[in-house]
C-alpha cells in the first residue's frame, strides 16, 4: 500500500473512499501574499483603482474558488462548505497584501485545499484589477497556517512567515 493516500496498491492515482470515515466538523485557514508596488498601494488606500473595490471583488472570487475546487484538483471531493471568510491587510511597510481564507464544514474530509484555493484565486483576481499599475507582481507564500478535525485532529504550522 502507497503511503501517498491518492494513489492505489499499483501506483495510478486514485479518489480516496470516504465513505466509512466520521462525520466531523473540519475547519483549516491558510495565507498568502501578494508583493506589489508602492503606487498600488496608495491606489488601493486611496480606493483610486479603475476596476473598482478590489478586496469586494477578491472576497467574492475566493469564495467561489473554494466552492469550486474539486473542479480545479482532480482527486479532491466535492464539499458542501458551510463557512468561507476571506480577509486583506494591506502590510504597506513590506509592500504586500496579506490574504486569509478560513473554511469550515461538518464532513469526512477536510478543507485545506479549499482553504489554499480560496487564498490563490483572491490574490489571483487582486492581480488581475491591479496589474495595469503593476505588472511586476508576485504571489509568495501560501500556505496552510491551521487544520482542526478528522483523525489528526488540530494541526498548527509552527513555520513564522517573514
Amino acid at each position: 500500500m502507497s503511503t501517498f493516500s491518492h494513489l492505489n496498491a499499483g501506483g495510478e492515482a486514485n479518489m480516496v473512499d470516504v465513505s466509512d470515515k466520521d462525520v466531523t466538523k473540519r475547519e483549516a485557514t491558510a495565507e498568502g501574499f501578494l508583493y506589489v508596488s508602492e503606487d498600488v498601494i496608495r491606489q488601493i488606500s486611496e480606493a483610486k483603482i479603475a476596476k473598482g473595490d478590489v478586496f469586494a471583488v477578491a472576497r467574492v472570487a475566493g469564495i467561489q474558488g473554494a466552492k469550486r475546487c474539486a473542479d480545479l484538483i482532480p482527486l479532491c471531493h466535492p464539499l458542501a462548505l458551510s463557512k468561507v471568510d476571506i480577509n486583506f491587510d494591506v502590510q504597506a511597510d513590506k509592500n504586500r497584501i496579506k490574504a486569509t481564507c478560513y473554511c469550515k464544514l461538518s464532513g469526512k474530509t477536510g478543507v485545506e485545499m479549499e482553504a489554499l484555493t480560496g487564498v490563490n484565486v483572491a490574490l489571483l483576481t487582486l492581480f488581475d484589477m491591479c496589474k495595469a499599475i503593476d505588472p511586476g507582481m508576485h504571489m509568495e507564500g501560501v500556505r496552510v497556517l491551521e487544520k482542526k478535525g478528522g483523525k489528526t485532529g488540530h494541526w498548527q504550522s509552527d513555520r513564522q512567515q517573514a
